[in-house]
């Protein structure tokens, strides 16, 4: 593997991987992390071009080391992929909301792929309270949103309610590993 290429991940949804008969995801047991590990998390959060010559030389281990443990870390699940960090808004989606959504008991799943094949579309959650669904959603302008809530999201048949919170300002947080 080249030096700039730390190393090859799935390029599905986050989270997604293989399932059990009951439909939901298998995964590896959890390996605890030591503080190579998490050292070697935060550098890649902060810079995920960073090459392996670098990180092996920033968390004082060989290059060897550094690549078997970052496919260590890709191959238990740690590390679900590699990916850039976008400004929506300078990408051309000017409007973000936070769409809360009641839907039929025992809908998750069918819901889910739905609302996956949404434009815009960026964080999912299925959350407890309130209300079932937590969206994010990313689009071009007020106009778009109103649609994307109104026509798409409503048409949903397992869609009981929303409702949209505008997003007037964000912050990406980077937390601690």
């Amino acid at each position: 593997m080249p030096d700039g290429q730390i190393a090859d991940s799935s390029s599905g949804p986050e989270g997604a991987g293989p399932t059990g008969p009951d439909g939901l995801e298998v995964r590896p047991p959890v390996r605890p992390l030591d503080p190579v590990d998490r050292d070697i998390l935060r550098l890649l959060r902060a810079d995920g071009r960073m090459s392996v010559r670098a990180l092996a030389e920033q968390v004082h281990i060989s290059r060897a080391n550094a690549y078997a443990r970052i496919n260590r870390l890709v191959d238990d699940g740690v590390i679900r992929g590699f990916s850039a960090r976008i400004d929506e808004e300078r990408a051309g989606q000017g409007a973000s909301a936070y769409i809360t959504l009641k839907i039929v008991q025992d809908s998750w799943r069918s819901v889910r792929e739905k609302l996956l094949r949404l434009p815009g579309a960026a964080h999912m959650a299925l959350v407890s309270g309130d209300f079932d669904v937590l969206l994010l959603v990313h689009t071009a302008d007020n106009r778009s949103l109103r649609e994307l809530v109104l026509t798409r999201i409503h048409s949903i048949p397992e869609v009981i309610s929303t409702r949209t919170l505008l997003v007037f300002e964000e912050t990406h947080l980077e937390p601690d590993i």
